[in-house]
């Protein structure tokens, strides 16, 4: 006589094991832990990939940097020159916050000589806040032209402070703002040092600057 299978088995001591559910719920377990070990290792991959871009985009980038300064160095000059002017106009108003405090307008012309032998007739135009006995600071302007009639225009910040011959010793810094002729898209900067002498009675105001400029030219 056949006995008909039942899904739940009399296991010996009279206990009753569900062998279906059993065997269903094991039966998945390799399909969950393939699952996650596949979200995990796309993850992985995908921060991997992130990072190993990120890299790829900072060396890009420095070796971009370092190439540009590279030409930036190779094409740059530099020369050397005295600036040696007279003041041929200088208008003052007074401040009235303290006494010896005057604004100035000064007219400066003069000559330059370079260190390669060119020499430059040079005229500059500058605003001066000053306070007797302390110093001034000075925005100008100057115009250098040369025998072949190129021209540079240069934008001047300089400090003054008085020293113990009564003078002023002073400090610039400047920038090449604009070419002519030959120095047509010049750009650059400069720094100097110098000393502006007092007139005496009768006398003019006289001024000289030693410089470097540092400046690039257009290729042509």
């Amino acid at each position: 006589m056949d006995v008909p299978e039942r899904p739940n088995m009399k296991a010996p001591g009279g206990f009753n094991i569900p062998l279906g559910p059993f065997f269903s719920v094991f039966s998945y377990l390799p399909f969950f832990i393939n699952t996650n070990e596949i979200a995990k290792t796309k993850k992985e991959e995908t921060i991997m990939a992130t990072k190993k871009s990120m890299w790829v985009l900072l060396g890009i980038l420095l070796i971009s940097a370092l190439v540009h300064g590279s030409f930036t160095q190779a094409g740059a000059a530099t020369l050397k020159g005295r600036s040696v002017a007279t003041v041929t106009k200088d208008e003052r108003i007074p401040v009235n916050d303290e006494p010896g405090h005057a604004l100035g307008m000064q007219i400066l012309e003069g000559l330059t000589l370079f260190e390669n032998g060119e020499i430059a007739k040079t005229r500059g135009h500058a605003i001066v806040d000053s306070k007797l006995g302390k110093g001034a600071q000075a925005i100008a302007y100057g115009i250098y032209t040369f025998d072949d009639g190129s021209t540079i225009v240069s934008r001047t910040q300089r400090l003054m402070v008085p020293d113990q011959s009564g003078n002023f010793t002073a400090q610039s810094t400047s920038e090449l703002i604009k070419g002519t002729g030959r120095f047509e898209g010049i750009k650059g900067t400069s720094s100097g040092t110098g000393k502006n002498f007092l007139p005496r009675e009768g006398e003019a105001l006289r001024v000289f600057t030693d410089f470097t400029w540092t400046y690039t030219l257009p290729t042509k």
